[in-house]
């Protein structure tokens, strides 16, 4: 017995002629990146308002203690929230699978240098 399937309006719709039912694949995004700059942040710093977000990217060329000199920012990207949430989750994905293949990445400077320390 086929289902039958209702749209927003409440009309009932007639299910696909067997053979016709495709999976529903995601459309793959065409992205065009000739014009893109690269660049390379070892720092960056998220403020905002309560309408977007505004993330800071730099070098800090003295990434252990604190910097003598002001940190030059390269790069302000500002996001709505909408998007930060959508950069979260895929940002969050991908360090996830790199951990799973390369073991916990250790964020705080002090304990990577202990580490290599004991290591040596």
């Amino acid at each position: 017995m086929a289902e039958e399937k209702t749209d927003p309006q409440g009309a009932e719709q007639a299910p696909p002629p067997a053979g016709q039912q495709q999976a529903q694949q995601p459309q793959q995004i065409q992205v065009k990146d000739a014009d893109a700059i690269a660049l390379y942040a070892n720092f960056c710093r998220v403020t905002g308002s309560p309408e977007e977000l505004i993330i800071d990217f730099g070098l800090n060329p003295q990434p252990i203690g604190v910097p003598r000199e002001p940190i030059s920012i390269k790069q302000r990207i500002i996001l709505n929230y909408f998007t930060a949430k959508r950069l979260l989750h895929a940002l969050s994905m991908s360090v996830q699978r790199h951990e799973a293949v390369f073991g916990v990445l250790e964020t705080d400077i002090n304990k990577r240098l202990k580490i290599q320390q004991q290591q040596q």
